[in-house]
């Protein structure tokens, strides 16, 4: 596959010029210079002019860090093609660096032979300090092994927006428009699209709007005029093929907030969301809060605790409960969500994976809230738990998540993560009628003998029937203290603890028998080495296992949604297997829960960085688990050879 860093003399530019197939640029800068807008609607022009999409957005953890600083760079990485890109990749051809710390925290991922373009306006002795260069690198010859584009684009903005009488840090502003405007004329974007957005936001403030288009212009004009040889070429990607239909960009949180009303309405159920802002779960409240024709309510709590137990009380009342947010919340929501277990009460709660305990990571993304999800709570405790591999994917998981949630009347955890949740990609609009309704049913009359009334009598999945407060005749006792297994009377006897835990688990287990069985992503049965993966790491896994298959090797994909109750035939297809390798972004926990229920000898690829997995990283682990050599360079950092060299030891 051609990419921008073969250079010149292979990618020549143009319109008439071989093209190459996908580029990955990545925007950076500080974080009041708006690169995750820039990132954003060069993402939206990029799918208007269908390329396939995949994005990967990196914002520092500080609301705001001091200007100019290493930990206060934001970043913005976008892999598009005219071939299916399921990730956002591995290293950028192209760099955009708005000030010297962007170009320092994110030029060692740049492809050899990758364009960096630096504002050299920002390049000052301040600017320098501030990011730890004791010299100039755009003049030192530091960067000489990529291909280097420096030149004023705070003066080049300033002059732009000049007649527009800003001040001088409002004109400022405007750089990002600037930067876009000359990305979207290197890569053949319509403007239009941009300038009509642009409109459309500053319409109280119309000055600002023109001042912001004529940046985004005078960036595409440098392109289109400058006539400077070597790297700035325009290059036309052309569109992928794809199958005809409605297509959207959408992240993880968009995703899950319309999947989550779509399976309310194919419970014919309202919706009752109560949440407490954390990142990166926050966005599912404020994507639902917009949506309240369809029957949704949405509730910020004062705490964690009370949206939870807000949740639980509109399930208890006939409505759909859902609740979210990130590791630290979802330790706080332990208790309650004992609470709808024991209870036996529908609810969906929705964990975007952050990176580390306590406060760790706010805004990176790991995976390590598995063990959380399964056994995460006092008690036995079982409760399904389903795992979302893309952002367009969290549509139908979310759909999933509510289903199982109103057929056997317990609460499910929906994972995904801060990748996933930030991300976007294409999605195809599906047909609402290829989805099948599960109508929720409620108990309106006695259901035991003699006209008795039985709470958590079961039907036969192991469902209790749901009954809504107020019905005739209905009135029972519910709460977190143990019952009787028929009558629902307080009873914490030892026969009755004994025969309710069973029932509860015999429940959730019973969930396996409803789901798919475990399918094959790629590969066949017979090969040597499965790689078995869940959540966010579908896509560099994928790729990595069709570049191995490339080469002959004999290794195949599986990646599992149902992590919770795992899918029935999953054991019998893992031991078909030589070979079992597990990449994950934790210190092995799915690993654990393989070999447990099935006895496997699963090994660990793990990576815990904040980062997601490369292609190269579990490519470079395939070969030596296969006792190969992958052939060339592996761009691994250091915490993760360890890993890798653990695979087969």
């Amino acid at each position: 596959m051609a990419t921008l860093a073969d250079g010149p003399d292979a990618l020549t530019g143009g319109k008439e010029t071989p093209a190459p197939e996908a580029v990955v640029v990545r925007f950076a800068g500080d974080s009041g210079d708006g690169m995750q807008l820039t990132g954003g609607q060069f993402t939206l022009s990029t799918a208007l002019a269908g390329n396939d999409l995949a994005t990967f957005p990196d914002f520092p953890a500080e609301i705001r860090a001091p200007q100019g600083t290493l930990f206060g760079v934001s970043a913005f990485q976008i892999n598009f093609g005219s071939t299916d890109i399921e990730t956002a990749g591995d290293q950028p051809d192209v760099l955009v660096a708005m000030n010297p710390a962007a170009l320092k925290t994110n030029v060692g991922a740049l492809k050899a032979g990758g364009l960096i373009i630096a504002d050299s306006g920002e390049f000052n002795k301040r600017n320098l300090e501030k990011a730890k260069y004791e010299v100039n690198p755009l003049e030192d010859g530091s960067l000489e092994k990529w291909q280097l584009l420096a030149f004023d684009i705070s003066a080049l903005t300033l002059e732009a927006v000049k007649p527009f009488g800003l001040g001088n840090k409002e004109a400022l502003r405007c750089k990002n428009m600037w930067t876009l405007g000359l990305a979207l004329w290197m890569f053949d974007r319509d403007r239009q699209p941009l300038i009509d957005w642009l409109n459309a936001k500053f319409k109280k403030s119309p000055v600002l709007a023109e001042a912001n288009i004529a940046a985004l212009n005078a960036g595409h004009a440098y392109g289109e005029t400058a006539e400077l040889a070597g790297p700035l070429k325009q290059y036309h990607i052309a569109p992928v093929e794809s199958e005809p239909g409605l297509y959207r960009t959408v992240t993880g949180a968009e995703a899950i907030s319309l999947g989550l009303v779509a399976g309310a309405q194919l419970a014919e159920l309202p919706m009752f969301f109560g949440g407490y802002p954390i990142t990166p779960a926050s966005a599912i409240l404020h994507n639902l809060a917009k949506l309240k024709e369809y029957g949704v309510t949405t509730f910020q709590a004062e705490d964690e605790i009370a949206a939870i137990a807000s949740a639980i009380g509109a399930s208890y009342a006939g409505q759909l409960g859902v609740t979210s947010s990130s590791g630290p919340g979802i330790a706080l929501k332990g208790e309650a969500m004992g609470l709808a277990i024991m209870t036996e009460l529908p609810l969906v709660i929705v964990n975007s994976q952050r990176g580390g305990p306590s406060t760790g990571l706010p805004t990176k993304t790991e995976q390590s809230d598995l063990y959380q999800a399964i056994y995460g709570r006092n008690g036995d405790a079982p409760m399904p738990v389903i795992a979302a591999r893309s952002p367009a994917d969290c549509f139908d998981v979310a759909i999933e998540a509510c289903r199982i949630a109103v057929e056997y009347m317990t609460p499910v955890m929906l994972l995904t993560d801060g990748y996933i949740a930030n991300a976007a990609e294409p999605w195809k609009v599906p047909d609402p009628s290829a989805y099948t309704p599960f109508p929720a049913k409620f108990l309106t009359e006695k259901n035991g003998p003699d006209g008795e009334l039985l709470p958590f009598a079961r039907d036969e999945k192991g469902a209790r029937p749901w009954i809504k407060p107020g019905t005739p005749g209905l009135m029972h006792r519910i709460g977190g203290i143990e019952k009787n297994p028929g009558t629902g009377n307080i009873d914490y006897s030892p026969a009755s603890h004994q025969i309710m835990t069973d029932a509860r688990k015999a429940k959730v287990d019973g969930v396996a028998k409803g789901i798919p069985p475990q399918d094959i992503a790629l590969g066949d049965e017979s090969d040597t080495l499965a790689v078995v993966g869940w959540g966010s790491t579908y896509g560099p896994i994928h790729q990595a296992v069709r570049r191995a298959r490339r080469k002959g090797l004999k290794v195949s994909h599986i990646h599992v949604r149902h992590v919770w109750p795992l899918p029935e035939n999953l054991g019998d297809l893992l031991k078909g297997y030589d070979k079992i390798l597990v990449p994950e972004m934790n210190t092995g926990q799915f690993k654990t829960v393989l070999r447990d229920q099935y006895l496997v000898d699963a090994k660990p690829l793990n990576k815990t960085s904040g980062q997601p997995f490369t292609i190269a990283e579990i490519e470079a682990a395939i070969m030596h688990a296969l006792g190969g050599d992958i052939g060339g360079e592996v761009d691994a950092d250091a915490t993760q050879l360890p890993s890798i060299k653990s695979v087969n030891p």
